[in-house]
């Protein structure tokens, strides 16, 4: 079958015409897919910036697709087990080490199968699942997102946050988003966003946002860092902020003092459980979110499009693997 390879890390991604199709076996379904999307998990792993690397592999963690004739999406979290409020040991992500969906064909658990949203095309479909289930679990199962709340959302533009906020938007929550972005910044407000704020267009980013809110009830951060611990500080008494992420590392002069004097929870989110995915599905279907698409690319120029994805922003970039 077609694929996208992923054979070692100094050669890069490589087209091939004839990888072996996967076997079906018991709990597991083979999936014809029609497109899937590059996720940033994908485009690390190819810079050898991800743990566990295991080479030769077909990356995607997101598709589409068909099943017997029915259009199916693909939970991408394998193994997540029992318990709710948090991963098995076991648990991994399609497409690393388990070839994903840069393929005429992708493997998984039959229980991961679930039907297309009816309003979504296929490209649309292909760019929910991991973006969809992250911000879904971030928001409401661990941030307890109510339509009363403030919410600031942080590094607007990127799949997770826009479709955090449009999920935050759709309860009818007061949301404001940063970025470093201005052109997401406006995208944002025409969606519905309160205020936007260009955290490199001003040092005292988190001043504007306390003049204008006061205080916010959830903060959904993905980056960490630094900046961290003015969004402690942006919080209202008893507020609560969900890390999802942590692309600028350790946080430093974070202060205990006014972690317990506000009554603040500090948790983390990753992925989302067979039931947050479930439930996903029907608040996306419920209020017929649609996912930004940025570009989308045939199987064949798979390397153009990571390239792309890499480079051009943050909006999501979907391969066609069947028209």
């Amino acid at each position: 079958m077609k694929a996208l390879v992923l054979k070692d890390l100094e050669h890069g991604l490589e087209y091939v015409e004839d990888y072996p199709r996967p076997t079906s076996k018991p709990g597991w379904t083979v999936v014809d897919v029609r497109c899937a999307a590059i996720n940033r998990r994908d485009i690390w792993i190819t810079k050898g910036m991800y743990a566990g690397i295991r080479l030769p592999v077909i990356l995607g963690s997101d598709a589409s697709g068909y099943v017997d004739g029915a259009p199916v999406v693909v939970n991408p979290g394998l193994d997540w087990g029992d318990d709710p409020r948090f991963q098995s040991r076991a648990f991994h992500i399609l497409g690393m080490p388990t070839d994903g969906s840069f393929a005429e064909q992708v493997l998984v658990p039959t229980a991961n199968i679930y039907p297309k949203p009816k309003h979504l095309n296929f490209q649309e479909a292909a760019a929910l699942p991991l973006a969809g289930v992250t911000a879904w679990r971030a928001l409401f199962t661990r941030g307890g997102l109510s339509k009363s709340d403030r919410v600031l959302i942080t590094g607007i533009g990127g799949g997770v946050a826009h479709l955090a906020m449009k999920f935050a938007l759709a309860t009818g929550a007061d949301v404001y988003v940063t970025s470093s972005n201005n052109r997401h910044l406006e995208k944002a407000l025409q969606l519905g966003a309160t205020l936007g704020v260009n955290y490199r267009e001003t040092e005292a980013w988190d001043k504007t946002l306390k003049a204008h809110a006061n205080g916010f009830d959830l903060v959904i951060d993905s980056a960490g860092g630094a900046p961290y611990a003015r969004l402690i500080k942006l919080l209202d008494f008893g507020g609560r902020i969900v890390s999802y992420g942590g692309t600028l590392g350790p946080v430093p002069s974070l202060s205990p003092q006014v972690i317990f004097w506000k009554q603040l929870n500090l948790m983390g989110s990753t992925m989302g459980s067979p039931r947050d995915f479930s439930d996903m599905l029907e608040f996306v279907s419920r209020y017929e979110i649609v996912p930004d698409i940025g570009a989308t690319y045939p199987l064949s120029e798979g390397k153009t499009a990571f390239e792309y994805a890499a480079n051009g922003g943050h909006r999501k970039v979907v391969i066609t693997v069947k028209d």
